[in-house]
């Protein structure tokens, strides 16, 4: 079993903190160990969107991913060997597609960023520069959220300037929480930009039962509340959890649909 750090190396290493955290349209707090429950019938309102991070760099676990029976949300890195072609598969298959874009984390090493990251010493313009570029790199995007970035998103200025981009580009912005500081969605808010943000994350352990603990934890959240967002990977941990994600669709069909994060906002907005 392999632990991961807070935000880490994205070629080899997923590195985030375990955070359970809440939507931008709250609905209570999640526990720290779930329950079993009873099942119920679907009442056709409830929304489970799956996001899979770190596409783009030929990663394990790609293809099983992009083969699950139910729409996902693809987040792919810009600027990397497989960025345009796992924005088409994911495309071709009816996922929405994500920038995943890399920005500067507190802690860690620029090395694990990859190409094009936003860090804090860029000036204004460098900054949207960059945001435009991932943009246009990664087709078919109907959105963008960080990759890493707990410095980046917890600083109002850069933050404005990378949601300014969204904006004009008519996107929309997942906050990932890598920090309880973030102030994403306060500033997508603010300048009308269509956003959410991520609650649980699945396998920032590298283990079965780990990722099945979370799923859990997600089985409990969609049972008690209108809507889930939960955040997975390719790379180390992506067969392992695209096994368990596949195991556990039935069960959340009997609750939930299946939703892209685009029609999750879109719904829940109404």
């Amino acid at each position: 079993m392999k632990k991961l750090d807070k935000e880490g190396d994205p070629m080899n290493a997923r590195k985030m903190i375990p955070l359970l955290l809440t939507l931008f349209l709250s609905f209570g707090s999640i526990p720290a160990i779930a329950t079993p429950h009873a099942e119920v019938e679907p009442t056709g309102k409830k929304l489970m969107a799956f996001v899979i991070d770190d596409f783009g760099n030929n990663m394990q676990g790609t293809e099983e991913i992009l083969s699950m029976p139910v729409p996902l949300t693809v987040a792919v890195m810009p600027f990397l060997p497989s960025t345009k072609q796992d924005a088409e598969l994911a495309h071709q298959k009816g996922h929405d597609v994500l920038v995943h874009m890399p920005m500067e984390p507190m802690k860690g090493k620029r090395s694990w960023l990859g190409p094009g990251a936003i860090t804090a010493d860029l000036s204004d313009d460098e900054i949207r520069s960059r945001v435009e570029k991932a943009i246009d790199d990664v087709p078919h995007a109907i959105g963008m959220n960080n990759h890493m970035g707990s410095k980046i998103t917890a600083d109002e200025r850069m933050m404005r300037i990378i949601m300014k981009v969204v904006k004009e580009r008519g996107l929309i912005y997942l906050d990932s929480k890598t920090t309880d500081k973030s102030v994403a969605a306060k500033i997508a808010a603010e300048m009308g930009v269509p956003h959410a943000v991520n609650q649980i994350f699945l396998d920032d352990v590298y283990s079965v039962p780990h990722i099945t603990k979370q799923m859990e934890l997600v089985c409990k959240r969609i049972h008690n509340h209108p809507l889930c967002i939960a955040i997975g990977h390719v790379g180390p941990p992506g067969k392992k959890t695209a096994s368990v994600l596949r195991q556990y669709i039935p069960r959340i069909q009997k609750e939930a649909e299946f939703v892209t994060i685009s029609k999750l906002i879109q719904q829940s907005a109404h």
